[in-house]
């Protein structure tokens, strides 16, 4: 399931842009949010910190290619450096949940954790 929602990323991110809301900071919460999902699921997968920071660091890079791609793959987008800065904030956010009982909350949905 992680590996598809990555793939979702990409491709709504190279898709031509949906009519957003009328507020500024609209494309910025919607780059965070998708962020901190994956990387929320990242917790949910990686149990020691090497294979979390590692997955991190990947979500990291790939919000960067995905900038990258945008502005040189497609006519209809346009790579921006804040974008990339808000999907690494997203990044952080996400993995910060790892320091909360939010941690294997999957793991306690799914009945294998009290």
């Amino acid at each position: 399931m992680w590996c598809i929602a990555i793939a979702v990323v990409w491709v709504f991110s190279l898709m031509p842009p949906p009519p957003m809301p009328d507020f500024d900071s609209s494309d910025k919460v919607s780059h965070f949010l998708a962020y901190f999902v994956l990387a929320c699921c990242a917790v949910q997968l990686f149990r020691n910190w090497a294979g979390l920071l590692g997955a991190g660091l990947g979500l990291v890079l790939m919000g960067i290619a995905v900038e990258y791609a945008q502005g040189a793959l497609t006519d209809n987008r346009m790579m921006d450096a804040k974008d990339a800065l808000a999907n690494t904030l997203g990044v952080v956010a996400g993995l910060a949940t790892r320091l909360t009982p939010l941690c294997d909350l999957l793991l306690r949905i799914d009945g294998r954790r009290e």
